[in-house]
């Protein structure tokens, strides 16, 4: 049977003074308690009463006792209200300190060489937050989905985003094994990409996405075909590194394998760049001492491209294999 859970405007009125008129039995003694008049308290049960529609205290010149309709009352409104007074004060409490959950959205190769330097830091420092990372590649509406923030490249942050750096603009690179460039005449044009076996992305939106390139002023944009298309950067990383073929990538995540060799970077010249990481939240706004607190930490620490823990990068990557 379908419930109706629709609470009449003012409900609450009055609850309050009834209560403490109950314990006290005493429309002074709660009166004093409140910090209002007798008067009032008076007026407000009455109007309750009224509500309620039965009388819920027997009133002599003496005393003041509980009608049976009363105690029923009491017996539901005490431990309601006392549950009413437990979640303001913990509302009150994640609104004036850093405390309860921030949840943030990312993509899963942030995590490794940009995020978890920031999250240990921030946790050490904040011990009363717990951070939950929802790592993917889909573009969340973070309202919707219950998050608090989220972190993207910028040309992917909506305009109405207020966005926060934290990583210098950076290059999209294009990346091969030894062993495949060994197997494959290395690309000195954009055009030779069409011998190439090139490792796509899907995006959140379900269409695969083309290499992009600058040629002097110019951009271009390349379809590129190969054996796999993934879905985040990490795969795709793998799978260059397994020498599957060829693959475009955010520099900092391919930074250190071609630093130690596993990778070579191609077609340089041709390198398009662009916005960089960013954080981002809706509004300045209503905002939560947790996320102000992250905020301002991020804010604190440096430009976190120049912190990208190169051992993470490699320690994940040697154990990645193509989905």
């Amino acid at each position: 049977m379908k419930q109706n859970f629709t609470v009449r405007q003012g409900a609450l009125d009055g609850v309050e003074a009834f209560l403490s008129v109950a314990q006290h039995r005493n429309f002074r003694r709660a009166a004093a308690e409140l910090g209002v008049t007798p008067s009032a308290i008076s007026q407000a049960v009455r109007t309750l009463e009224a509500r309620v529609g039965a009388a819920l205290f027997i009133r002599t010149t003496r005393s003041v006792g509980l009608t049976e309709a009363g105690a029923q009352f009491l017996s539901r409104a005490k431990p309601a209200f006392e549950e009413l007074l437990a979640a303001s004060n913990v509302a009150r409490d994640l609104g004036q300190r850093p405390s309860g959950l921030l949840r943030l959205t990312v993509p899963r190769a942030v995590v490794p060489i940009l995020l978890e330097p920031l999250i240990a830091s921030f946790c050490e420092a904040y011990p009363e937050v717990e951070v939950e990372i929802s790592a993917g590649e889909e573009l969340v509406d973070l309202a919707a989905k219950g998050f608090d923030a989220g972190v993207r490249m910028g040309q992917f942050v909506a305009a109405d985003m207020i966005a926060v750096r934290l990583t210098r603009p950076f290059p999209f690179v294009v990346v091969g094994s030894p062993d495949y460039l060994r197997r494959h005449k290395r690309p000195e044009r954009i055009d030779d990409l069409r011998q190439h076996a090139c490792l796509r992305i899907r995006r959140s939106n379900g269409s695969i996405a083309p290499w992009s390139f600058v040629d002097g002023n110019k951009t271009i944009e390349a379809i590129v075909s190969g054996p796999l298309i993934a879905h985040d950067f990490p795969t795709m990383l793998g799978a260059a590194v397994e020498g599957m073929g060829l693959a475009q990538v955010p520099a900092p995540i391919a930074a250190n394998l071609v630093k130690t060799g596993k990778l070579v970077q191609v077609l340089k010249s041709f390198a398009p760049t662009t916005p960089g990481v960013f954080l981002y939240y809706p509004s300045r706004h209503q905002m939560m001492p947790k996320l102000r607190a992250f905020i301002d930490h991020v804010k604190s620490r440096p430009v976190a491209a120049a912190k990208t823990r190169a051992r993470a990068d490699d320690r994940r990557t040697r154990g990645m294999k193509p989905r």
